[in-house]
């Protein structure tokens, strides 16, 4: 079919595409300083136990239950709660609306409450699963089993909290809830310092205990963080459950299958973590993989929060309204706007982390226990997982709009495709094409940017056309502008470490350097290429924090 010319889709001051890249500034800051929170939470873990046993066994011991995070904070239970949610404050009563909300809230404490405790008694199994290489070594498995045990909980008090960001962002309050996580950052540092370091040769903690301790005291606060917002709206807890409600069934209905269309990535980092831990290194042997690809993709998680999950965020309350109106000429547009904007943010940082990736690593993490060998293999983990950052971010977009349309069947068969693809892609990986960690890296890129194309293509057709042309005129333009980026700074970066070395102080005057200069080329070429989506995220994502330090 036709494409609808390119004049239509350029976002004006009020409409909601506007309005959403408002809003996604708003979480975009939050979510920044969550993200930057959670670097230095690494920051630390990397200065106390840098890329060894003790943390390949938190790693995983968090990874496990971290899995239904990502499932439930920026997935499943958002995608299919905030539609029904909106839908609910939009045709009826405030009151039908705090009732559904308390129905979700005691189904998950009931559903969410039981798999914690199967997970802690099958914690074992669980670790053999997806580490069975640790076995190999004395105390890794055991270790591991422990961490598991110890920060299952932090799965259902991250759901709850998952919950009432869903309530606050449909009632169109995004930094509060954005917020959260930098709360459990804070929280979980904080206190795992203060149980494994200050208070541990007293009373008996390991620091990788404290730390794993705080991980569950970090999951309350960042549930305690949102409740006084939760009641400024008018909501307010009460137990009360009712399988009939027509509202919690869709809910559930759409769960299952959405569970499935939204864990593709992180199901492809265990099944790949799952290969890593049999890996053997030439110089650590058995104990670094895991580190460097949990290390590499955590640092992931900062533009891809900044702009995939922000962008998402602030996407699904506006095309689920569009939706339930039947407006679906606007939701192509609110939704279009939304992809071409994650185009503009995230292939110049795919560059950018590509080729500043062993800078940036060894100026964060390089210290104490993690030495500049760890910087060099983590960095090559960060070039390869960079390269699907698009289809990372692009998925966090396009999978809500599925849900909002009430058909949680595609991305979940698109989900199966991706996992089978990743487990058979990194298999290949490393028995065929001899590498190691960084060719699971970028396996668990490629299967991202297949799910994302996949599930652009076939959201296109149910819409009979998504403003395909102008999406691909933004994407070669934006890619232009990047790799021109890339070329001034691979110049920059090649200078410096060739004059200083490869020293922390190096890397750090190397980003000092290259970050602002590939930011200038960036923006000069775009401008110059007329990229309609340039004006409105920097108005949306820069000002707010020049006007900060004025």
């Amino acid at each position: 079919m036709p494409e609808v010319s390119t004049t239509t889709r350029d976002p004006k001051p009020g409409t909601p595409s506007d309005q959403v890249v408002r809003s996604a500034g708003v979480a975009s800051a939050a979510i920044g300083m969550s993200r930057v929170t959670g670097l230095v939470r690494e920051i630390v873990m990397a200065r106390l136990f840098g890329a060894s046993l003790a943390y390949d066994a938190f790693l995983l011991g968090f990874r496990i239950p971290n899995l239904t995070r990502d499932l439930f904070a920026e997935g499943a239970l958002s995608s299919a709660f905030v539609p029904t949610f909106t839908e609910y404050l939009s045709k009826r009563s405030k009151e039908d609306a705090a009732r559904l909300a308390n129905l979700v809230g005691t189904a998950l404490v009931i559903i969410v409450g039981t798999f914690c405790v199967l997970g802690i008694l099958f914690a074992p199994q669980l670790v053999d699963l997806f580490a069975p290489g640790y076995r190999a070594v004395e105390g890794k498995h055991e270790l591991a089993v422990t961490m598991t045990r110890v920060m299952f909980p932090f799965l259902l008090l991250v759901a709850l909290a998952a919950q009432a960001m869903g309530v606050l962002n449909a009632c169109n309050v995004f930094g509060i809830p954005a917020m959260a996580s930098t709360m459990f950052n804070i929280g979980s540092v904080s206190i795992g310092l203060l149980l494994g370091v200050v208070l541990g040769p007293y009373i008996g903690i390991s620091r990788i205990m404290g730390m794993a301790l705080g991980v569950v005291a970090g999951g309350a606060l960042q549930l305690a963080w949102q409740l006084p917002a939760l009641y400024k709206q008018g909501f307010s807890f009460r137990p009360h459950i009712d399988w009939s409600e027509p509202g919690l069934r869709r809910i559930i209905r759409l769960m299952g299958p959405a569970i499935l269309g939204n864990a593709a990535v992180q199901i492809n980092v265990l099944v790949n973590t799952s290969f890593a831990s049999t890996l053997t290194d030439a110089v650590r042997g058995a104990d670094g993989p895991v580190s460097w690809l949990g290390y590499a993709f955590r640092f992931m998680q900062l533009p891809l929060g900044l702009f995939g999950v922000a962008m998402a965020t602030a996407t699904l309350p506006s095309i689920s309204r569009s939706a339930a109106s039947g407006n679906f000429e606007e939701f192509k547009k609110t939704l279009s706007h939304a992809l071409a904007t994650v185009f503009l943010l995230t292939v110049p940082s795919s560059v950018g982390l590509f080729v500043l990736g062993q800078a940036i690593i060894g100026s964060i993490y390089q210290g104490g226990r993690f030495q500049l060998y760890d910087t060099q293999q983590t960095a090559a983990a960060l070039s390869f997982f960079s390269i699907g950052l698009l289809g990372y971010s692009g998925v966090k977009v396009i999978t809500p709009a599925f849900y909002a349309l009430g058909d949680a069947r595609t991305p979940m068969i698109v989900s199966f495709s991706t996992i089978v693809i990743n487990y058979g892609t990194a298999y290949s990986m490393i028995h065929y094409f001899g590498m190691g960690h960084e060719g699971l890296a970028l396996s668990t890129s490629a299967v991202a940017l297949f799910g994302f194309i996949a599930q652009f293509a076939i959201v296109r057709a149910r819409l009979s056309g998504l403003y395909g042309r102008d999406l691909v005129s933004s994407l070669w333009k934006v890619a232009v502008a990047a790799l021109s980026m890339g070329v001034v700074i691979a110049g920059s970066n090649h200078l410096i470490l060739g004059r200083f070395g490869l020293t922390r102080v190096a890397f750090l005057l190397d980003l000092m350097v290259s970050i602002p200069l590939g930011v200038a080329v960036f923006y000069f070429v775009a401008r110059q290429l007329r990229i309609p989506e340039l004006q409105p995220a920097f108005s949306a994502l820069v000002r707010p924090i020049l006007r900060r330090f004025r």
